[in-house]
């Protein structure tokens, strides 16, 4: 758990650094631009970590999971190989996940258009600079969603099922509290990362993002 708790610790620190230091510097004066390798930097680096957090809380539910449903048999399931293999498949995928729409983004022609309607250079946003029909884009887009957003979640929500079957089946009141305890922190991460991002994206319209 606590090797999980590493990597997602300084992913978040990575994640947040990606975009509050120039968030800051525009709120602090009147200059409120961002130089072009700046956007794409911030837009990399936002794609990737955010691919990878989605699907680093998948693997910390994995582990939640065989911990709570099969404590006897946690240390042989979820040895240090196996651990540091799904950190490391969460991190590609992440980096992948970037690698395709980072330059699919950044390649669409804006005809001189460049003020970006968000607080930093997020993919939608700058898809919908575009001069041109970016409807290929939104399909490959809500693809790479379907594969590093929502099948984490649904995996996330597969998994806590799991989770508080085994919980009821615990008859003592300190049992259940250590489910609880060992459980807590990691839904309300879950909660508030995937509850930001259904608020942002999930609503209709193509203002949601901007509201």
């Amino acid at each position: 758990m606590y090797f999980f708790l590493t990597h997602l610790s300084f992913l978040d620190l990575s994640f947040i650094t990606s975009s509050i230091p120039q968030l800051l510097y525009n709120l602090n004066g009147r200059d409120k631009t961002i130089s072009y390798t700046g956007c794409a930097i911030q837009l990399f680096l936002f794609l990737g970590l955010g691919g990878v957090e989605c699907l680093l809380l998948a693997v910390m539910a994995y582990d939640r999971f065989f911990a709570v449903c099969k404590p006897l048999h946690y240390m042989v399931i979820m040895n240090p190989r196996l651990c540091l293999g799904l950190v490391s498949l969460a991190w590609c995928c992440g980096v992948a996940n970037s690698l395709i729409m980072f330059p699919v983004t950044l390649w669409l022609p804006r005809c001189g258009y460049c003020k970006v309607d968000h607080f930093l250079c997020e993919m939608l946003a700058l898809i919908w600079m575009a001069c041109v029909n970016t409807a290929a884009v939104e399909g490959i887009a809500f693809i790479l969603t379907v594969g590093i957003v929502l099948s984490p979640l649904v995996f996330i929500l597969i998994s806590y099922g799991y989770i508080v079957r085994a919980d009821l089946s615990i008859q003592s009141f300190s049992g259940r509290h250590k489910v609880f305890s060992t459980c807590g922190s990691h839904l309300t991460v879950v909660s508030l990362f995937y509850g930001n991002i259904i608020y942002m994206y999930m609503q209709p319209g193509t203002s949601s993002s901007n509201d």
